[in-house]
């Protein structure tokens, strides 16, 4: 396929730097070689993402005269400077990161790194199209509703939006501050996910920063995937085909696809726009805003102005309609380890968007509003390219905490796309170890913790799960057991509950189970809490690795039933009803 030629001068750029920005420390050792982990790469940053002593517009002239020129570098910006990486420039965004098209700035519209005809995607345009067409090694986006997944997904880059709070986002102009992520943008995920280790950690002065612990084993290698049950591709037959054989692919290679009810989820993404809750844009450029309203263009200018019109009380209310729809979609993760959704549905040319920007910018962010909204965590990766040539990506989505999980198999997936990087046509490089050597501690002081395993009563959605929830415990995993233990049900106890034995070899099964972790100083109370003849004991799992959990006294089985194959206790559960 012939893609139209690209001039790498074109509007992706709003700043490109004389001389790079490296940190003091890379500038001064410049003669005997830059060491750390991002040593020799080149990064650009979104024009709305602080580089010292130059402006940032994003995407707004009199907004750069309007904010005074930072005296300082964004964290995450300086924390790539010191692991050795060099920050070539700033780049076009759609105005105030308002936009998942690429067409909403007044430096022009970004073009697609395969088609100039076609969008780049937004917001974070500019700084996919330069990581795809090979000019820079990797960049830095924002995503609240999608910015650093869409561009992704049409570029044939990979898109990474952490956790939220695991980056900072000190030195960022907001666009939803609560909801906002720094992103990465790389054409590989073993380069992104180096980026993201460099770039992560607690930022007392970020008033969203979380010291987060990331889940540092994969998922089952028999992983369920939910897709939506209904899927709106817009006409575009190229893409619902794509994403069929995205399906299929992931099937072989050993995931089970669930169907999923997706009218909660469309629910909550409506209300990022569609409700009180897009106050937030506004208030995050309220003083400029007032002051000059005239100078932002629309329909940027009409979506920022309707965050006026609604009261305190209104916010109240969405947030607490958004909390309800999250109580309502939360049981969907006792059947799925992740969900699957195209990146984008559908490819739309610079033209069309220009002559229906809100619906057609719409359609893009079909599968994205409800992901930040819902504090997940989620990876864009190529997938391939349809028989016009364009790129057709998919989005792998996790619970907070997954990001390491979505990274691995994500990568896998992409090296079993057969793709090459981005638009540059160079053939992938030999994946990385995404759980070698990384360090999934938060860069602070936070609270020891300690992970238990749990198998029956204790399950989310059962009686005494409430036990864990009020240690403040959070699920990080639902996987299975090793194939070495036998599950009975224990006969008189209230609630009912399991007991878990392991047997000798080729005697066990493989047990569904979850780990939940809990800070230290609650992990006592808990054990506490335990009846005879359960106890806590170490459980090997699955994938080799082993954690501490809920086993039985084998003299306790006298009378009880073997439920064994029913792989697990909810699945006994439903079926005494």
């Amino acid at each position: 396929m012939v893609h139209t030629k690209i001039d790498a001068t074109a509007t992706a750029w709003i700043k490109r730097f004389d001389t790079p920005v490296a940190s003091a420390s890379a500038s001064a050792s410049a003669g005997s070689g830059t060491t750390g982990a991002l040593a020799g790469l080149r990064f650009a940053a979104k024009d709305n993402i602080d580089v010292a002593s130059i402006a940032s517009s994003a995407g707004c002239a009199a907004f750069a005269d309007f904010r005074a020129t930072p005296t300082s570098h964004a964290r995450v910006v300086q924390r790539l400077l010191d692991a050795g990486a060099s920050c070539v420039g700033k780049t076009n965004l759609d105005q105030f990161a308002c936009g998942l098209n690429g067409t909403r700035s007044p430096y022009g519209a970004v073009p697609n790194s395969f088609d100039a005809r076609y969008v780049s995607g937004g917001s974070s345009s500019g700084s996919a199209y330069v990581v795809a067409t090979g000019q820079v090694d990797f960049s830095l986006g924002t995503d609240t509703a999608g910015s650093g997944r869409v561009p992704a997904g049409l570029n044939n880059i990979v898109g990474i939006k952490p956790s939220r709070g695991l980056i900072s986002a000190r030195g960022v102009v907001p666009a939803a501050q609560s909801v906002d992520c720094v992103s990465i943008f790389a054409r590989t995920v073993g380069l992104a996910l180096k980026v993201l280790h460099a770039a992560k950690g607690f930022d007392a002065a970020d008033p969203y920063a979380r010291a987060l612990e990331l889940t540092n084993v994969p998922y089952p290698k028999r992983f369920r995937f939910g897709v939506p049950s209904t899927l709106a591709f817009f006409g575009d037959h190229a893409s619902e085909a794509a994403f069929a054989d995205a399906v299929a692919q992931l099937e072989n290679m050993g995931g089970i696809q669930v169907a999923i009810d997706y009218a909660p989820l469309a629910e909550i993404a409506a209300l990022l726009y569609d409700s009180a809750l897009v106050a937030e844009r506004y208030a995050a450029v309220r003083e400029f805003f007032d002051a000059h309203e005239a100078e932002v263009i629309e329909p940027v200018r009409g979506i920022l102005a309707a965050g006026r019109g609604y009261s305190a009380a209104d916010l109240v209310e969405a947030q607490i309609k958004l909390r309800t729809l999250a109580q309502r979609v939360a049981p969907m993760w006792n059947d799925i380890d992740l969900l699957l959704v195209p990146t984008a549905p559908t490819h739309y040319t610079i033209e069309a968007m220009q002559a229906d920007p809100v619906v057609l910018n719409r359609n893009l962010g079909a599968y994205t509003n409800f992901v930040n909204l819902l504090d997940y965590a989620a990876i864009s990766v190529p997938s391939s390219l349809r028989p016009d040539g364009m790129p057709f990506g998919i989005t792998l989505i996790g619970l907070c905490g997954s990001d390491l999980q979505l990274a691995e198999l994500g990568q896998r997936y992409h090296h079993a796309s057969g793709l090459t990087q981005g638009a540059t046509g160079e053939p992938l490089p030999a994946p990385v170890d995404v759980f070698a050597n990384a360090s999934t501690a938060p860069a602070t002081s936070a609270p020891a913790m300690a992970r238990v395993a749990v198998v029956g009563a204790h399950l989310s959605g059962m009686p005494l799960n409430s036990q864990l929830a009020d240690r403040g415990a959070t699920l990080v995993a639902k996987t299975q057991s090793a194939p070495s233990y036998r599950l009975y049900a224990l006969p008189g106890t209230v609630p009912p509950k399991p007991g878990m034995v392991r047997v000798a070899p080729g005697e066990g099964v493989a047990l569904e189970l979850e780990v939940w972790e809990m800070p230290m100083a609650q992990y006592g109370s808990f054990v506490a809490l335990i009846p005879a003849p359960l106890g806590i004991g170490t459980l090997a799992l699955a994938n080799g690795s082993s954690v501490q959990g809920f086993v039985c006294e084998a003299l306790a089985l006298d009378g009880a039933e073997d439920i064994s194959h029913h792989g697990g206790w909810r699945r006994y559960i439903a079926s005494r009803s």
